[in-house]
C-alpha cells in the first residue's frame, strides 16, 4: 500500500482533515457559543448535509457541497504543534484527548453522581433521556481512534485501514437512535431548566477549553449546541470518506472498503433526510403548533381550460397553490393563494375512479422543437454579442426574448397528468413533464399523511399569514429556465450519453420489470429511453444500451417500474395504463467523470433496489463526424454509389429491408423513428448487414422494431457524405430560404435533378416511406414535421471538411443550420409525389449555377 501522500493528498493534510472532521473540538464555537460554519473545499459532489446551526433542531437539507483536491482545515487543539508545523506527526498528537472526545459527556458525569444521592439534580431517567447514546457514540469513536493511531504511526506499504472506516460506518445505527431522540432530549433539558435551578445553572455555565492561540481560554457553549455535535460529525465524516476515496486508486485494497463505508454513510444521511423534516423556518399557527415547509416547486396547473404556472408549497399539514403577484419596481414580491387543501382532506383518485376531465390540449412535438430551435438561435446571438462586446441593451433585449420563449416551452411541454382531489370539494389537475416528479410529489404527500392529521379551515388572516410566509420559506426561487442562469453556471452537457442498463436486484417478489431513463432538457426533465419488460423475475438482467441526446443536461434519472397489464386501470386523463413505480434515483452528470473514452460504471440505490448501469459521453462535434469506413466491403460508412454498384441495385439492400420491416410491423408503433432502439441490437444488425450474413431476414423478423428503425437512421448518419451531398449543401440552404414560391419550387426540383442517380432514387424511396408513416399519425404520433426533425440533419448535415464553415458552438444544438435542414426535408415531404422519371424528363432549369 502506498503512503497516503502518494494517493494525491499530502499526509499532513489528510491527518488534519481526518482529525478535525472526527473530533468533537471546542474551538469551532464563537464567544457566544455559536458554531462557525467551516469553509468547505470548492466544487464538491452533492451529498446530504446536516444543518450546522446548533441553535436549531437537527433538521436536514440537501445543500450541495463539493470536495476539492487539497482539504486542509485548521488543525484543532488536539493536534500538537509539531504536526501543525509539518513535524513527524507522532501518535501522541493524534490520540483524541479526553477534552475533545468526551465534551458532550462532561455535564453527564456530575449529574449521574448526584442522581443516587439524597439531593439529585436530575433523575437517572432524565439524564438517560437528555444524554441518550452519548456514551455509546464515545466508545465507538474511541475504538476507531485507538485502532487508527498505530497505523498512522507505523505507516508503511503493508498498512491498510479501509476496514476501520467500514466498521465505523456500520455502527451508524447508534447515531440514528440519537437523532430520533434529539427533539425529546432538548424538550426534556428545557423542562428541567425551567423547573430545576441547579440544572439551569449547570446548563448556563458550560465552558470548554478554547484554542491555544485564542484570547479566551474558555468558551461558553449552550446545552443544545453541545448535544448537536454528534449529529454534525456524521456529515463531516462522510465528506472525509469522499475525499479519501477520491485520492485512492481504484485497484488499491482499501478502495472497495472505503467505497462501501461511503455508501453506508450516504444512505444513512438520506434516511435521516426522509425521517426529519428538511430545514425550514417553522410557521407557528394561532394554536401554537408548528407548520413547516417540506417541499416546493413550480408546476403547471390546468385551470379553466388554460395552462398556468403555479408555485406549489407542501407544508406538514396542507398543500398550498400560489401565484407570484406582479409588483412594482423596488417592491417586495408576494404570493397570492389560489387554493389550498388540508392533507387530511387530500386524496389521489385512482385512475378508474377519476372523473373524466376536459381534453388536455397537447402541443404538437414539432411546435416544441421549433421553439427549441428559436431559443438556441437566440443563445447563439447573445454569445456573438458578448464576443463582439456588443451593447448591453441589445443583450438584455435578446435575453428577454429568450426568457419569453423558454417560459412558453416550460408552460406548454408538460403532458403527464397529476390530479389532486379535495374529498370535500373540487379536483385540481397539474401537468408534469416527468413521471419522476409526479412520484416525488405523491410520495412526499403520502409520507406526511401517515401522521395523525386533522381537517381544518383556515381563516382569512391565517391564510394571509401562511401565504405571506411562502416568500421567505421557499427553496426554489427562480423559474427553471436557462435564461435565469448566471454566466458562470455550468451550461450542462451537449452531445450523446451512452447508457447501458445492466441489471437490478433487491425486489422482494417476482414481477414484470422495466426501467426508463430521464434527462433534463431546457429546464425540465423528459423521458428518453425505456428497457424491455423483463418478465416474472426478482433479478432482471437487461444489459441494454441506449444513446441519449443531451441538450444542456446536468442530471440522469432512472425509474424502475412494474408493468401493469390490467386494462381496467386506464387513466382517464391520458388514456394510458398506469404502471407502478418500484423505485427511482438520480445522479449528477459530472463532465470530468463522464467525458472519457471508457465506460463509467455506477449503481443507483432506490428504496432498497439497486440498479447497475454504465455510461460514457460523446460530445456533439465528435458524435456527428462522418467517418468513412476503412473496409469498403461492408455498407456502413461506404459511399452509396459503391454499395448500389456492388449490389447491382437502385436502392441499397439495407434501406429496402429496414423500410419493408418497419412498414410490415412498425408503422403503427408510437414514436417510430423518434424512440431510441437498444444500441446493442443496432450494433448487432449493423455487423450482420456489413458482413452480408445470410441470416439477415430471420434476424430482422425477431428484432425489436425500434432497433430496426435505429439501424436505418444510423446507416444514413454514417454515410461518408450526406445523402443530399456536400457539394449541393450550400444551394439547399439558399433554396429553402427563398420567399417566392415559384422560384423555390424551381430551385428545389433542380437541386434534386442535380443529385447522382443512386442518391436521388434512394431519397425518393425513403420520402414515400416517410409519407406513409405520417399517414398513421393519429396512431403513431409521428407527423411529417416530427419525421423531418428526425431525418433532416441525418440526410443533409455536411461531412467534417464541408461543415467547418458552418460550425457553431457546442451548446447550439438547434442551430440555424439544423432548422434549415429540417425545413428542406419538410418541403419535400409536403410536396406532391415526385417521380424519378418525371423529374429527369423535366427540362426546367433554375438560373443559378449549382
Amino acid at each position: 500500500m502506498e503512503p497516503l501522500s502518494h494517493r494525491g493528498l499530502p499526509r499532513l493534510s489528510w491527518i488534519d482533515t481526518l482529525y478535525s472532521n472526527f473530533n468533537y473540538g471546542a474551538d469551532e464555537y464563537d464567544a457566544e457559543g455559536n458554531e462557525e460554519p467551516k469553509a468547505l473545499p470548492e466544487g464538491s459532489e452533492t451529498m446530504p448535509y446536516i444543518d450546522e446551526s446548533p441553535t436549531m433542531s437537527p433538521q436536514l437539507s440537501a445543500r450541495g457541497q463539493e470536495s476539492g483536491d487539497g482539504v486542509s482545515p485548521t488543525p484543532t487543539d488536539g493536534l500538537g504543534t509539531g504536526v501543525g508545523a509539518g513535524g513527524s506527526g507522532e501518535v501522541g498528537a493524534l490520540r483524541p484527548s479526553s477534552q475533545t472526545l468526551s465534551l458532550p459527556r462532561q455535564p453527564m458525569k456530575p449529574l449521574k453522581a448526584t442522581a443516587t444521592t439524597s439531593q439529585p439534580v436530575l433523575t437517572l431517567q432524565q439524564i438517560e433521556t437528555i444524554f441518550y447514546k452519548i456514551q455509546d457514540i464515545y466508545e465507538i469513536h474511541k475504538e476507531f481512534y485507538d485502532s487508527l493511531c498505530p497505523k498512522v504511526q507505523q505507516w508503511d506499504s503493508n498498512v491498510t485501514m479501509g476496514h476501520l472506516f467500514q466498521k465505523l460506518a456500520s455502527q451508524l445505527g447508534v447515531y440514528k437512535a440519537f437523532v430520533d431522540n434529539y427533539k425529546i432530549a432538548l424538550e426534556t433539558a428545557e423542562k428541567c431548566s425551567q423547573s430545576n435551578y441547579q440544572f439551569q445553572k449547570i446548563s448556563e455555565e458550560l465552558k470548554v477549553k478554547g484554542p491555544k492561540d485564542s484570547k479566551d481560554s474558555h468558551t461558553s457553549v449552550t446545552m443544545e449546541a453541545l448535544l448537536y455535535k454528534p449529529i454534525d460529525r456524521v456529515t463531516r465524516s462522510t465528506l472525509v470518506l469522499h475525499d479519501l476515496l477520491k485520492h485512492t486508486p481504484a485497484d488499491h485494497p482499501d478502495y472497495p472498503l472505503l467505497q462501501d463505508a461511503l455508501r453506508i454513510s450516504q444512505n444513512f444521511l438520506s434516511s435521516i433526510n426522509e425521517d426529519i423534516d428538511p430545514r425550514r423556518t417553522a410557521v407557528t399557527t394561532p394554536k401554537g403548533e408548528t407548520r413547516q415547509l417540506i417541499k416546493d416547486g413550480f408546476l403547471v396547473e390546468l385551470s379553466e381550460g388554460s395552462r398556468k404556472l403555479r408555485h406549489v408549497f407542501l407544508f406538514t399539514d396542507v398543500l398550498l397553490c400560489a401565484k407570484l403577484k406582479k409588483t412594482g419596481v423596488g417592491k417586495h414580491q408576494q404570493y397570492d393563494c389560489k387554493w389550498y387543501v388540508p392533507l387530511a382532506d387530500l386524496v389521489f383518485p385512482s385512475p378508474e375512479e377519476s372523473e373524466h376531465c376536459p381534453q388536455v390540449h397537447v402541443i404538437p412535438d414539432h411546435e416544441l422543437e421549433d421553439m427549441k430551435m428559436k431559443i438556441s438561435a437566440i443563445k447563439s446571438e447573445v454569445q456573438k454579442e458578448k464576443a463582439n462586446k456588443g451593447q448591453s441593451r441589445a443583450i438584455e433585449r435578446l435575453k428577454k426574448k429568450m426568457f419569453e420563449n423558454e417560459f412558453w416551452l416550460l408552460l406548454n411541454s408538460p403532458a403527464i397528468p397529476f390530479r389532486i382531489h379535495n374529498r370535500n370539494g373540487k379536483s385540481y389537475l397539474f401537468l408534469l413533464s416527468s413521471d419522476y416528479e409526479r412520484s416525488e410529489w405523491r410520495e412526499a404527500i403520502q409520507r406526511l399523511q401517515k401522521k395523525d392529521l386533522q381537517a381544518f379551515v383556515l381563516s382569512s388572516v391565517e391564510l394571509q399569514v401562511l401565504t405571506g410566509s411562502c416568500f421567505k420559506l421557499r427553496t426554489v426561487h427562480n423559474i427553471p429556465v436557462t435564461s435565469n442562469k448566471d454566466d458562470d453556471e455550468s451550461p450542462g452537457l451537449y452531445g450523446f450519453l451512452h447508457v447501458i442498463v445492466h441489471s437490478a436486484k433487491g425486489f422482494e417478489q417476482s414481477a414484470n420489470l422495466y426501467c426508463t431513463l430521464e434527462v433534463d432538457s431546457f429546464g425540465y426533465f423528459v423521458s428518453k429511453a425505456k428497457t424491455r419488460v423483463f418478465r416474472d423475475t426478482t433479478e432482471p438482467q437487461w444489459n441494454e444500451e441506449f444513446e441519449i441526446e443531451l441538450e444542456g443536461s446536468q442530471s440522469l434519472r432512472i425509474l424502475c417500474y412494474e408493468k401493469c397489464y390490467d386494462k381496467t386501470k386506464l387513466n382517464k386523463d391520458n388514456n394510458e395504463i398506469v404502471d407502478k413505480i418500484m423505485g427511482k434515483g438520480q445522479i449528477q452528470l459530472d463532465p470530468q467523470a463522464v467525458q472519457t473514452k471508457n465506460w463509467h460504471m455506477d449503481v443507483i440505490e432506490m428504496n432498497g433496489i439497486k440498479v447497475e448501469f454504465s455510461m460514457k459521453f460523446t460530445s456533439r462535434d465528435m458524435s456527428l463526424k462522418r467517418t468513412p469506413s476503412k473496409k469498403q466491403t461492408g455498407v456502413f460508412g461506404v459511399k452509396i454509389s459503391v454499395v448500389t454498384k456492388r449490389e447491382r441495385s437502385k436502392v441499397p439492400y439495407i434501406v429496402r429491408q429496414c423500410i419493408e420491416e418497419v412498414e410490415k410491423r412498425g408503422i403503427e408503433e408510437v414514436g417510430i423513428y423518434r424512440i431510441s432502439g437498444v444500441a446493442t441490437d443496432i450494433q448487432a444488425l449493423k455487423a450482420v448487414f456489413d458482413a452480408n450474413n445470410k441470416d439477415i431476414l430471420v434476424m430482422l423478423s425477431d428484432m425489436d422494431i425500434n432497433a430496426i428503425a435505429g439501424t436505418l437512421k444510423l446507416y444514413f448518419r454514417e454515410l461518408p457524405e450526406p445523402l443530399l451531398t456536400d457539394r449541393l449543401y450550400p444551394a439547399f440552404m439558399e433554396g429553402i430560404a427563398l420567399s417566392d414560391p415559384a422560384a423555390k419550387e424551381n430551385c428545389m426540383m433542380h437541386l434534386l435533378r442535380s443529385l447522382p442517380d443512386p442518391n436521388l432514387i434512394t431519397f425518393l424511396f425513403l420520402l414515400e416511406h416517410l409519407k406513409r408513416v405520417a399517414e398513421k399519425e393519429p396512431i403513431n404520433k409521428m407527423s411529417l414535421h416530427n419525421l423531418a426533425t428526425v431525418f433532416g440533419p441525418t440526410l443533409l448535415r455536411p461531412s467534417e471538411g464541408e461543415s467547418k464553415a458552418h460550425l457553431t458552438l457546442a451548446s447550439d444544438i438547434w442551430s440555424h443550420d439544423v432548422m434549415a435542414q429540417v425545413q428542406v426535408l419538410l418541403y419535400y415531404l409536403q410536396h406532391p409525389p415526385i417521380s424519378f422519371t418525371e423529374l429527369k424528363r423535366n427540362t426546367l432549369y433554375f438560373s443559378t449555377d449549382v
